[in-house]
């Protein structure tokens, strides 16, 4: 098992959604983080002066997949979320020990 973890764009968090569903994959999780790559933030202008965000929003989207569907996702979450801009994020793919549902102790590719 292996677990996908994507930081993307806040506004393509809908089309990724929407990409990994038709997928077949439902079961992921969402959290809202802010950070900055290699651009170190944005500049922008109010009122005639310039002002600097270090920090800007981006999602965490995380699913644990099989082994063998790690590529077909990635590819997916790539296919919704690419702008072609600098900021669209980046695909992290961790290993996974093992997975337990709790509710029927099932272990294993079974309990994702």
């Amino acid at each position: 098992m292996k677990k996908i973890e994507a930081i993307i764009r806040p506004e393509k968090v809908d089309d990724v959604l929407a990409a990994l569903e038709d997928a077949g994959y439902a079961g992921i999780m969402i959290t809202e983080i802010k950070g900055h790559g290699k651009q170190k933030g944005i500049t922008q202008q109010w009122r005639g002066s310039e002002f600097r965000i270090s920090l800007l929003p981006k999602v965490k989207i995380e699913i644990v997949v099989k082994d063998a569907d790690v590529a077909k996702i990635t590819k997916t979450v790539i296919n919704a979320a690419k702008t072609g801009n600098i900021g669209d994020g980046k695909i992290f793919i961790y290993p996974v020990d093992d997975a337990v549902r709790i509710r029927t102790d099932e272990r294993g590719d079974v309990a994702i």
